[in-house]
C-alpha cells in the first residue's frame, strides 16, 4: 500500500490536526507569519482542508489538516483520511490535535487512504508515510489495513478472474503464508461426501463448485468462520434483471470477509483453533440448473423446497454450517451478502447481525462503535419460523410475502446449526460512492468489529 507507517525521522513534517473551533487557539501559539499564511490561504480547519506552511527562520515546514466540527466528523468514517489523501508525498509526524481515543482508527484510515484497486490500470507513484503516534501499535494497524485491502481486492476483482478456482487459490495462498492447512472438495466429490446443496447450486457452471476448508491453530477455543462464496450470481433460472446483476461479482463478499478476519487472527497469532469454511460456487444458467419447485436434500437431512433459485446463498451456507456444527466449536460465525432486505432495514453502511446470546450481541455492538465499524443487532424472531416451513418439505428457501426477508433468511440458516453459539452477519460489502479511505467499490463491513470483539466472544 502506498500509504505506510515510517520510523521517526528528522526530515518528517510536523502535522497539526486542527478542528474548526480550535484554529484561533492554535494560531495564538504560532508566530505572526504563520497566521498571515493561514489567512492568505483561507484555511479554516474545515474537514478535509490541508495546508503546507513554508519554513521561516528556525521554523521547519509544517502541515495542517482540517478536522472540522464534531457534527461533521460524526457523519463520516476516518475523518482524518479526508485530509491525508490530499497531502503531497512525504513523511509526516502528528504534532498536535489528534484525540487519543480515536488515534488507532484514524491511523488505520490514513493507511487505507492509499488503497486503490489498480490491478487493471496504471499504478500511482504517490507515497505518503506517517510516524505512528505514541500508543498506537503500528504492527496491529498495518495488519488490519492489509486485511481490509485484501477484502476489497477480492470483492473488486471481476468474476472472470475470481471464479471458485481463483477464490480457492486465494484461500490456499493465505493459508500457506501463515502456516495453515487448506483443502477443497470439488465437483461430484461434494455428492460423495454429502454436500448436496453446494453441489446443486453450483452444478450449472462450467467451473465446478467446491468447499474450501482452512484450519489454523492448535490451542484455545474453537472458532469457525463460514463465508458465502458465490463468485457470480445470475439468479439462476429466476434470472436477475441486468440492473441487479451488475454488482454480482461481490456476491462472494462473505467469503472475502471471513478470509480477512482469518488473516488478522493468524497475523496477530490469537490463541484460537480457527476453521474457515467457504462454499465457492457460481449460480449459473444451463440445462443442469436447479429449478423453482425442486425439493432438495441437505447435509443435515432437512429437505428444502426451492421456491427461488436466486435465494441460493442460504443453500450453500446450510451445508457448510451443518459441517461446522459437527466439529462442536465454541462459536460459529457466518458472513454473507445475503438479502436486499437487510439493506432496506439498515442501509449499506451498517452490518446487521443475529445472535441469541445477549453478551455476544453487546460485545459486537461495543466493538463496532470502538473501531468505527458500525453493526446493529436484528432479531431471530421466533414468530416468523412458520414462514420458512412450506407444505411439501421441511424448509422453504424463499418465503412468499416479501416481509422480514433478512430475518427469515437468518432463521433458515440457524436451522442448520446444532448446539453451538451462532452469530450471522448479513452484509453489503460495497461502497456506492467515494468517501475518505473508502473509494467506490468493495469494502469491509463488520470484519473489524468481529476481530475486535473476539477477546470478549471467546474469553481470550
Amino acid at each position: 500500500m502506498p500509504y505506510t507507517f515510517a520510523e521517526d525521522a528528522q526530515d518528517a513534517i510536523d502535522l497539526h490536526i486542527i478542528a474548526s473551533q480550535s484554529l484561533d487557539d492554535w494560531l495564538a501559539s504560532q508566530d505572526a507569519a504563520v497566521g498571515e499564511w493561514v489567512q492568505q490561504n483561507d484555511f479554516s480547519g474545515n474537514l478535509g482542508q490541508t495546508l503546507l506552511v513554508p519554513a521561516s527562520g528556525d521554523r521547519k515546514v509544517m502541515a495542517l489538516a482540517g478536522y472540522g466540527t464534531a457534527s461533521k466528523r460524526a457523519r463520516t468514517h476516518f475523518p482524518l483520511a479526508s485530509a491525508a489523501s490530499k497531502l503531497p508525498s512525504g513523511t509526516y509526524r502528528i504534532a498536535s490535535g489528534l484525540p487519543e481515543d480515536v488515534a488507532e482508527t484514524e491511523c488505520l484510515g490514513w493507511l487505507l487512504s492509499g488503497y486503490r484497486f489498480d490491478r487493471y490500470k496504471q499504478k500511482s507513484d504517490k507515497t505518503v508515510s506517517l510516524v505512528p503516534p505514541q500508543g498506537v501499535d503500528p504492527v496491529k494497524v498495518t495488519i488490519m489495513a492489509e486485511a481490509e485491502a485484501m477484502i476489497r481486492d477480492l470483492v473488486n476483482t471481476p468474476a472472470s478472474d475470481m471464479s471458485p478456482v481463483d477464490l480457492a487459490t486465494a484461500a490456499a495462498e493465505l493459508a500457506e503464508a501463515h502456516g495453515a492447512e487448506c483443502s477443497t472438495i470439488v465437483g461430484d466429490d461434494l455428492l460423495d461426501q454429502n454436500f448436496p446443496l453446494i453441489h446443486t447450486v453450483g452444478r450449472a457452471s462450467a467451473t465446478p463448485p467446491r468447499l474450501i476448508d482452512m484450519r489454523w491453530g492448535q490451542n484455545g477455543p474453537k472458532l469457525t468462520l463460514v463465508g458465502k462464496g458465490v463468485c457470480f450470481d445470475t439468479g439462476g433460472l429466476n434470472l436477475k434483471p441486468g440492473s441487479s446483476m451488475g454488482l454480482m461479482k461481490k456476491d462472494m463478499g462473505g467469503a472475502a470477509h471471513v478470509l480477512g478476519i482469518a488473516r488478522m487472527i493468524m497475523a496477530m497469532k490469537l490463541p484460537v483453533q480457527l476453521r474457515v469454511l467457504i462454499p465457492a460456487v457460481e449460480n449459473s444458467v444451463s440445462s443442469a440448473s436447479f429449478r423453482p419447485g425442486d425439493i432438495l436434500d441437505s447435509r443435515k437431512g432437512l429437505t428444502v423446497e426451492n421456491n427461488n433459485t436466486d435465494a441460493e446463498g442460504r443453500l450453500v451456507l446450510a451445508d457448510a454450517l451443518a459441517l461446522a456444527s459437527e466439529d462442536e466449536p465454541d462459536l460459529i460465525l457466518s458472513m454473507a451478502t445475503l438479502t436486499g432486505a437487510a439493506r432496506v432495514a439498515v442501509g449499506s453502511d451498517i452490518a446487521p447481525y443475529y445472535t441469541d446470546n445477549d453478551d455476544d450481541a453487546q460485545a459486537l455492538f461495543a466493538s463496532g462503535a470502538r473501531v468505527d465499524d458500525p453493526v446493529w443487532r436484528l432479531p431471530f424472531h421466533e414468530g416468523y419460523e412458520t414462514k420458512i416451513e412450506p407444505a411439501n418439505a421441511d424448509l422453504d428457501n424463499a418465503p412468499s410475502g416479501g416481509f422480514a426477508g433478512s430475518i427469515t433468511a437468518a432463521l433458515f440458516l440457524r436451522r442448520f446449526v446444532s448446539d453451538a453459539r451462532y452469530v450471522h452477519f448479513d452484509i453489503f460489502s460495497w461502497q456506492s460512492a467515494n468517501a475518505p479511505a473508502r473509494p467506490r467499490g468493495g469494502v469491509g463491513t463488520g470484519a473489524r468489529a468481529v476481530f475486535d470483539a473476539l477477546p470478549a466472544l471467546l474469553k481470550l
